[in-house]
C-alpha cells in the first residue's frame, strides 16, 4: 500500500509544486518561518498525493489502455487500493490545510482554498475539469501556479503587483503549454477510455501548436517583468526545441510525443535551476 501511494503521488514531480511556494516565500520574506516549513511540506507530498491519488483512482479505466502508466509518468493503481487511496489522499493534507487557513491574510486563505479546490475538481466525478477541453489545461497550470500565488499572498504581496502579475501570467502560460503537450501522447488511449481532453477535442497536431504558441507568449511576457533578467527567456528555448518536431503529428501517431514528454520531466529541473540562479 505504501509503495502504491508513493508512486501514485508522482515523487519526481514533488518539487514542481513545493519549490514555487518555498522559493517565492523565502525570496520575499528573507526568512524561514513555521508557515514556510509547513507550507513547503504540504505542497511537497500531501498536495501531490491529493492531486494524483484521486486522479489515479478515477482514471483507472483509461489508464489500463495507456502504456505510460505503471512508471514514473504515472501509477497504475490496483482496484483493491482505490478506497484506501481516496481516504488517505484526502486525510493526509487536512491538518496542514487547516493550519494554513489559520495564518496569513484573507487573500492567502482564498487562494489556498481555490488551489486545493482546483486539484480536487480536476479529477473527481461530476466536476472532472480534466475532461473539459481548455479548462483542463488551465486547471492543470493552476496546480503549479497556485502555490506560487499563495506564497505571494501569504507574504502580503498583491497579485496585481507590477512584478507579480506578469510572473503569474508567464508561469500560467508555461503550465498550460506543458499540460497540452502532455495530453497529446494520450489522445488514442483517452478516446478509447471515453476521456475528453484538449487533445481529444482539437486533435494532436493542433494541440502541439497550441502549446508552442503558449510557450512563445510566455517568452514574450518575460520582457514585460520589471527588472527581470532577459536571459530567463533562454530557459524556455529547450521547450520549443522539444515541441517543434511534433507540429505535424497525427492522432494515430500520438504516442510518438512521449519521446518529447520524457525530456520535459528533466527540462523542468533545468529551467527551474536556471531561473533560480538568474533571480538570485
Amino acid at each position: 500500500m505504501i509503495s502504491q501511494l508513493f508512486w501514485a503521488s508522482r515523487p519526481i514531480s514533488w518539487i514542481n509544486t513545493a519549490y514555487p511556494f518555498a522559493f517565492t516565500y523565502w525570496l520575499i520574506t528573507q526568512s524561514i518561518s513555521i508557515e514556510m516549513v509547513l507550507g513547503t511540506f504540504f505542497f511537497l507530498i500531501p498536495y501531490n498525493l491529493l492531486m494524483y491519488g484521486i486522479n489515479d483512482v478515477f482514471d483507472y479505466e483509461s489508464d489500463l489502455r495507456n502504456p505510460r502508466k505503471g512508471s514514473i509518468e504515472g501509477a497504475l493503481l490496483a482496484p483493491k487500493f482505490h478506497r484506501a487511496t481516496l481516504l488517505i489522499s484526502f486525510l493526509t493534507p487536512l491538518p496542514f490545510f487547516i493550519y494554513l487557513l489559520t495564518v496569513g491574510p484573507w487573500s492567502a486563505k482564498v487562494i489556498l482554498v481555490l488551489t486545493v479546490f482546483a486539484v480536487v475538481a480536476y479529477s473527481v466525478p461530476k466536476l472532472r475539469f480534466k475532461e473539459r477541453p481548455f479548462l483542463d489545461s488551465f486547471t492543470s497550470a493552476l496546480h503549479f501556479v497556485g502555490p506560487l500565488a499563495y506564497a505571494l499572498a501569504l507574504a502580503n504581496v498583491s497579485l496585481l503587483d507590477g512584478i507579480a502579475l506578469p510572473v503569474l501570467i508567464t508561469f500560467m502560460l508555461w503550465g498550460m503549454a506543458s499540460h497540452a503537450f502532455g495530453a497529446v501522447q494520450d489522445v488514442m488511449a483517452d478516446r478509447m477510455g471515453g476521456v475528453a481532453s484538449i487533445a481529444t477535442q482539437i486533435g494532436a497536431k493542433n494541440t502541439v501548436r497550441f502549446a508552442l504558441v503558449c510557450y512563445l507568449i510566455a517568452i514574450a511576457m518575460i520582457f514585460t517583468i520589471p527588472n527581470a533578467n532577459t536571459l530567463m527567456a533562454l530557459a524556455f528555448v529547450p521547450y520549443l526545441i522539444v515541441v517543434a518536431p511534433f507540429l505535424n503529428i497525427s492522432d494515430e501517431g500520438c504516442a510518438d510525443a512521449n519521446r518529447g514528454w520524457r525530456k520535459f520531466i528533466w527540462l523542468n529541473y533545468f529551467a527551474g535551476a536556471m531561473i533560480t540562479l538568474l533571480v538570485l
